[in-house]
């Protein structure tokens, strides 16, 4: 009996020891989904008023298939290099289109005249072995070095402050500085191949802001911006209340076109504004851009007529604005403005939806609509105080059972960097649904007071990480980083026919493509 019972118990405790490896398989294979998740490495790059160039990486872990749950998304910062660039402030920043090699070039210009330049790795460096010890860091924070960035050399072919730097091809880089001149340089040997001469603005009273000295007049560039075909650029100077257009075909001035006073105060430029324009954007598909100024910006057609007027409710000073890229129903559409400002939030306007007319002529003949905010990001309700002084959008292509994702990296003055997801389809259509009920009830009751759809901007994105860089921010520069690079030859480019023909002076040759 006794025998016949214990032989009962082994059996059951037989039983039971089998079907533990299939309990113990499937918790592991759940906590094996649960622990690996698909990431993505985002480069980024800031400049600073202490004069250092400081290199960020944020490593993006999405677990599970669905990118959209608040919990979903965790990310880790690390630091790549830090850089002693400049000897005065750090002003504006560049990155060149990714080369077969998986290598881009960073230049960086600052107030001391210089252009540095650096070759930065495109591609995730490996992660450090367990075995390896981390590399010391006095704050604890985790550095993770790559041996291909690095410093290639310096130029210097200004005579005052950089103030823009841009790549409109991986073999050309224009520069603009506070001597009133725009280089181009070619990156294969950095030979200056052509200067633009800017014309010095005739003094006219000293503007509110006005820095130059005692009898001088302000002159500099402040921004250009070239056009997708290459062929077209405007810029906008120091003392100018007007902006310029060069056809880089030829090398020439192509027109000057005049601020209009009612358009200027319609921007918040006043009797003691200085009334120039400090930064200039083409968007994506070339058909308009815009020009901004302290507290406002306009938007010009082709026609160089404008189109609409942006500001921000409640006003604040405008810092930094860019063109981004959203679908709708498949189509890709270029016609998003994102907007920095001082109270630390980043305003998405639509140059399609607009509300209310401003007069922008003298004679009150014509109107103009100011444009519609259709969400932001930040602020009080954001979590973000501090002014924004720029800003990079960033798009991750749709991989595997993850939809596509829109980030915004962020720089504001008190060194954070700050990364969100955006989700700006949403927004758009509760801002679509709040106006048709808005439009409705206008209908109904005739009410037209307080119906301001600016008023009730709503939050479009959520905030993913933050980073405490210890110095003031003053430009930002960003990308996703590949783990295998699939480069594409680009099309040649007005500017790829500029050659070095008196000693700095070039000129365009004759087999331009039209």
């Amino acid at each position: 009996m006794s025998k016949r019972k214990r032989a009962v118990e082994e059996e059951d405790l037989g039983s039971r020891t089998s079907s533990r490896p299939s309990h113990n398989g499937t918790i592991a294979s759940k906590k094996a989904k649960t622990t690996s998740p698909q990431s993505f490495t985002i480069q980024a790059v800031v400049g600073t008023y202490e004069r250092i160039l400081h290199g960020i990486t944020a490593t993006v872990n999405i677990y599970g298939d669905d990118s959209a749950q608040d919990g979903n998304i965790a990310i880790e910062f690390a630091d790549t290099f830090l850089f002693n660039a400049h000897g005065s402030a750090i002003r504006c920043l560049a990155l060149s289109p990714p080369s077969k090699q998986d290598k881009i070039t960073l230049v960086s210009g600052g107030s001391d005249q210089t252009i540095n330049l650096y070759q930065l790795s495109a591609r995730r460096s490996a992660s450090r072995p367990n075995n390896t010890p981390a590399a010391p860091s006095l704050a604890g924070r985790t550095i993770v070095e790559d041996p291909k960035n690095k410093e290639l050399g310096s130029l210097q072919h200004h005579a005052a402050s950089i103030n823009a730097l841009k790549f409109p091809t991986r073999s050309k880089l224009l520069s603009a500085a506070d001597d009133n001149t725009i280089a181009i340089a070619r990156t294969r040997d950095w030979t200056i191949l052509s200067t633009i001469k800017i014309p010095v603005p005739k003094a006219h009273g000293r503007p509110s802001g006005d820095t130059a000295p005692l009898g001088g007049t302000p002159t500099g560039v402040n921004d250009f911006a070239i056009h997708p075909s290459m062929k077209l650029m405007v810029s906008v100077s120091k003392g100018e209340k007007c902006m310029r257009l060069w056809n880089l075909v030829t090398g020439k001035k192509a027109g000057v076109l005049n601020f209009d006073k009612a358009l200027l105060q319609a921007v918040g430029e006043g009797q003691w504004g200085r009334g120039e324009g400090f930064r200039v954007e083409w968007n994506s598909a070339g058909e308009e851009f815009v020009v901004g100024f302290e507290k406002g910006a306009v938007v010009f057609g082709l026609d160089s007529r404008p189109k609409g007027i942006i500001t921000t409710s409640p006003p604040s000073k405008i810092h930094q604005f860019r063109y981004i890229t959203h679908e709708i129903n498949t189509q890709t559409h270029s016609n998003i403005l994102a907007v920095s400002t001082e109270d630390g939030r980043i305003v998405f306007f639509s140059t399609t939806f607009t509300h209310g007319n401003k007069a922008v002529s003298s004679d009150d003949a014509r109107q103009i609509p100011t444009f519609q905010a259709v969400g932001e990001i930040g602020g009080e309700v954001g979590s973000s105080k501090s002014r924004i002084k720029d800003f990079e959008f960033l798009r991750v292509p749709e991989t595997g059972n993850l939809p596509e994702l829109s980030l915004i990296v962020t720089g504001s003055s008190e060194g954070s960097i700050r990364v969100w997801k955006l989700d700006l389809l949403a927004s758009m259509e509760r801002m679509r649904s709040s106006n048709q009920a808005m439009n409705l009830s206008k209908g109904l009751n005739g009410n037209h007071e307080n119906s301001d759809p600016s008023k009730a901007v709503l939050q479009a994105g959520r905030l993913l990480g933050e980073y405490e860089t210890g110095n003031r921010i003053t430009c930002v520069k960003a990308f996703i980083m590949a783990d295998k690079c699939e480069m594409e030859e680009v099309s040649r480019s007005p500017l790829e026919n500029m050659v070095d023909t008196d000693g700095g002076t070039g000129t365009m040759i004759d087999d331009i493509p039209n």
